[in-house]
């Protein structure tokens, strides 16, 4: 089996299936913008009102208010904040356990469909190139005939070639550029997220301080303090002079 003739008969198919390929890819490509678009909606908040509020509630014991509030809203330090005062009566170790869990889960959420961005953007060039070189190969083999169009099927080949280097690059570029606008959206809301978890912490940490404080510390009085016990009154024995003799 001669597999230099059997890939140079693949070549000779030309890259229109290639190109076909890279459609489809790219198809691929938009859905998931539109997809990581639509989910990023309304995921992030001001969080510098969100921690003011957050302040201020805690000072007039409306925090439970303060949950009710935000529970339907959708963005992530949002949830993260409630999910922390939710369980705030657990102390501060279940409170950041909590938020740690809501973190982990809101990432994972948000990171899904971007490998396929990540992946179209490193790749697809290559099928792009795969499918130049295809089309050079069939542009060389064409210059075998001697006929007078031979010229012609060369140019025409080329030029499918380099089409499809065209598309990939075409298909490659906005999945870059895609993939780092939704890492950067989500760095920045997991930010926000971290620094109304932060705040919820301190808030715990001081109330626990501020309990431990109120309560004394109770002194047990010093061994000097103590009543001393009596001494035991020894009898005396009666002396010969007691007797009278």
């Amino acid at each position: 089996m001669d597999l230099t003739q059997l890939f140079l008969d693949f070549a000779l198919q030309g890259a229109a299936w290639v190109l076909y390929l890279l459609v489809a890819l790219s198809i691929l490509s938009i859905g998931v913008m539109i997809d990581r678009a639509i989910w990023f909606a309304g995921r992030d908040t001001d969080t510098e009102q969100l921690t003011r509020e957050l302040r201020r509630a805690h000072e007039d014991g409306q925090l439970d208010a303060l949950i009710e509030r935000r529970r339907s809203e959708q963005s992530i330090a949002a949830q993260v904040t409630v999910r922390g005062l939710a369980v705030r009566d657990r102390g501060p170790d279940a409170v950041a356990e909590a938020m740690h869990s809501e973190r982990a889960r809101w990432r994972r959420s948000a990171e899904k469909n971007l490998i396929v961005l990540g992946t179209l953007g490193n790749n697809v060039p290559f099928i792009g190139l795969f499918g130049t070189v295809l089309g050079v190969i069939k542009a060389f083999d064409d210059l075998k005939s001697k006929s007078a169009e031979s010229e012609s099927l060369v140019m025409a080949g080329i030029a499918e070639a380099l089409v499809a280097t065209a598309i990939g690059l075409i298909v490659a570029i906005p999945a870059v550029v895609a993939y780092n606008y939704f890492n950067r959206r989500l760095r920045v809301a997991m930010s926000g997220a971290d620094e109304c978890a932060h705040q919820i912490l301190s808030l715990c940490y001081g109330d626990l301080t501020e309990n431990k404080g109120g309560q004394g510390s109770k002194t047990t009085p010093d061994k000097q303090d103590k009543p001393s016990k009596p001494a035991p009154q020894v009898a005396k024995k009666p002396s010969e002079a007691d007797h009278g003799g």
